[in-house]
């Protein structure tokens, strides 16, 4: 059972977007247990305040939208995440939900190109097919930004089963039964990604294989 812990400002769950890290990001998040925000060549920002943030953004030559974009994502990873809230993120095919650990900062990667100094470690729990989840999770991962807060009501416990829920209210269920999967859709899914496992493309077969991996879990 996967129960919501409530802490002083509630339980928060959020989005991050692969966009920016793609397929190789993917693998290194799930085999490695962690995800990044991107953005290097700031320093440690732990304790950083939003106006710190902002401060070195605008110093790195960040401005207008691309600062905005930069500023919204670096304060929500590093200030408005905390231990034990849940995020989620998504390939094609399936869709990952992890228990979120502290903001720590890997100085020997501060300049390089992968861009993933900002970490977070994250505890993986569960995984579905895309087409299997709740709407409202759809909707957090479509968002613009590169780690983007859940806005809307967030059952009080049992998140393994709301992820999943096919209820039109998008998220306010939190029931006690097995979720309730369209048995043909999991099957053409897997289907897809054993076929995956066959193709001349080396990294489409590792993302499949991690894939079958997760839900075997």
């Amino acid at each position: 059972m996967i129960t919501l812990r409530k802490g002083k400002n509630g339980m928060r769950l959020f989005g991050i977007n692969l966009a920016e890290t793609g397929s190789e990001g993917l693998k290194s998040f799930l085999e490695d247990n962690y995800i990044t925000a991107g953005y290097p060549g700031l320093g440690d920002l732990e304790n950083n305040s939003r106006e710190e943030i902002c401060s070195k953004l605008m110093a790195a030559a960040y401005h207008g939208q691309e600062l905005e974009q930069a500023l919204g994502s670096l304060d929500c990873f590093v200030n408005a995440m905390q231990d034990g809230d849940y995020v989620l993120m998504a390939d094609e095919e399936w869709v990952y939900l992890g228990d979120l650990g502290d903001y720590f900062y890997d100085a020997r990667l501060d300049r390089s190109e992968d861009g993933t100094v900002h970490r977070r470690g994250v505890t993986w729990l569960k995984s579905l097919p895309r087409a299997a989840v709740n709407p409202a999770v759809t909707e957090l991962l479509a968002a613009d930004g590169r780690v983007t807060e859940y806005s809307g009501v967030l059952p009080a416990a049992r998140i393994d089963l709301w992820f999943g829920e096919q209820g039109a209210d998008g998220g306010s269920a939190a029931g006690t039964g097995p979720v309730q999967v369209d048995e043909a859709t999991v099957s053409k899914a897997l289907a897809i990604l054993t076929a995956a496992l066959h193709s001349p493309d080396v990294e489409r077969q590792e993302r499949a294989a991690v894939a079958i991996l997760q839900y075997a879990k």
